[in-house]
């Protein structure tokens, strides 16, 4: 492209999702735990699927729900894995108590 040429909206936006995606990190799951994922920020919520163990999951964002004790504390952080996906930051080592991505809208 020359200096004066746009890139297509198209293109941006692809890019942007790219980067997005390359920017999350992931974060491994207790080892020898098999991880309940939920639909929602508590063990109430219907189960998704399970991780198996040794699996490392993406940090979207976290958000305060219920609270559960796990090899890495007690907390009530939920970390979103994917869209409609949960799992308890008890069972994810952040190496951290607090948030290590953004708050859920």
């Amino acid at each position: 492209m020359g200096t004066d040429e746009k890139q297509p909206a198209a293109d941006v936006q692809a890019t942007v999702a790219v980067t997005a995606t390359a920017a999350v990190k992931r974060y491994a799951i207790a080892p020898g735990y098999r991880v309940n994922v939920r639909s929602g920020p508590s063990t109430q919520y219907a189960i998704v699927r399970s991780l198996a163990a040794g699996s490392t999951v993406p940090i979207h964002c976290q958000k305060p729900g219920e609270w559960v004790s796990g090899p890495y504390g007690t907390t009530n952080l939920w970390d979103n894995i994917a869209p409609g996906e949960y799992v308890s930051d008890a069972y994810v080592k952040t190496g951290s108590d607090s948030y290590v991505a953004p708050r859920c809208a």
